[in-house]
């Protein structure tokens, strides 16, 4: 199972993609961490932005189904997806997911 951090630049933008990767079938669940700082560089500018972190829970399997869906609904040319192992986890959380994600 993974866990998938992806930014997004507002609420509206965080709720749509949730809903739909939810409904899709493509994840299990989403978090939304609103307001963090982010600051990075693009195309050679700095950038200072306020946005929310979407954390979505997922299977191997479906990560590629999920990355591509992602990059079809985000609005930046370059969206953030990282994808991290989840290593340890409640058995009951891990059977839950695994009933989500058939």
């Amino acid at each position: 199972m993974l866990v998938v951090s992806c930014t997004v630049p507002s609420l509206d933008v965080a709720q749509a993609i949730s809903r739909i990767l939810v409904m899709e079938k493509l994840c299990a669940c989403v978090n939304q961490v609103p307001s963090i700082s982010s600051y990075y560089m693009y195309e050679g500018e700095f950038c200072e932005d306020e946005e929310l972190l979407l954390l979505i829970k997922t299977s191997e399997e479906k990560y590629i189904a999920l990355e591509k869906r992602l990059k079809e609904l985000h609005p930046y040319d370059v969206p953030e997806i990282i994808a991290s192992a989840i290593t340890h986890s409640s058995s009951e959380y891990l059977s839950w997911m695994q009933e989500v994600l058939k």
